[in-house]
């Protein structure tokens, strides 16, 4: 299951950073992430910022190179950048972005407000951070706990009384990005496929109320 929750949110962290990309490059600029006029909290900008410059200075990668054997610049431009930056920086820079259009545009594209949008990335980087370091997801009692959306844009839990700190709840949030991503997403399908592999496994003990099967999100 670490598995194919690492999978899932891999293609979820390229959404987004495409997304952020062409929309903030576009009204700010290629050089937008590195300006501290587009964000609201210095001290965290100057802190995510000095992690892009160590990522960028160690990286190797052929397309770093070329950007520095042809320019003299601190830094490339997002569309290069966000190839080396961890989903972390890209959950912070989100999270400290300055309210407005853009930022609006980016988390409506996704079917959130731009808070819950914000938390729910967070959400992500810790449970992929989990899921990296091996350790035990499946009935785990997260130490965050997602905002739950007031007016979600597309098809959400009905039953709203699940804990949000619980494996269903994160699963349920990475489902709802997929689809709003790629209708055609088969993680559901992968997901209940183990339940049929492991049937020993308690749903409950993973935060799975009575019925789950019925709600429209996971049907």
């Amino acid at each position: 299951m670490r598995q194919l929750v690492i999978n899932e949110l891999e293609k979820i962290e390229i959404a987004v950073r495409a997304k952020m990309i062409y929309i903030l490059s576009h009204q700010f600029g290629p050089y937008w992430y590195s300006n501290p006029d587009n964000f609201k909290v210095r001290h965290v900008h100057t802190e995510t910022l000095s992690k892009i410059k160590m990522e960028y200075n160690r990286s190797d990668a052929q397309f770093v190179k070329a950007f520095k054997s042809k320019y003299t610049n601190d830094l490339p431009p997002s569309w290069t950048a966000f190839e080396i930056i961890s989903f972390g920086s890209t959950s912070r820079l989100f999270s400290i972005l300055k309210s407005g259009r853009s930022k609006r545009e980016i988390s409506d594209y996704f079917g959130l407000d731009d808070n819950t949008f914000s938390s729910w990335l967070h959400g992500f980087v810790y449970v992929r951070n989990v899921c990296a370091h091996h350790s035990r997801l499946w009935n785990r009692i997260m130490r965050i706990q997602p905002t739950r959306p007031m007016s979600p844009k597309h098809v959400w839990l009905n039953n709203t009384d699940v804990a949000n700190n619980r494996t269903y709840y994160i699963l349920s949030m990475i489902i709802y990005l997929l689809r709003s991503i790629d209708e055609t997403n088969s993680m559901l399908g992968s997901f209940k496929n183990l339940f049929e592999k492991y049937p020993n496994i308690d749903p409950k003990a993973m935060g799975f109320p009575d019925n789950w099967e019925k709600e429209e999100l996971w049907s």
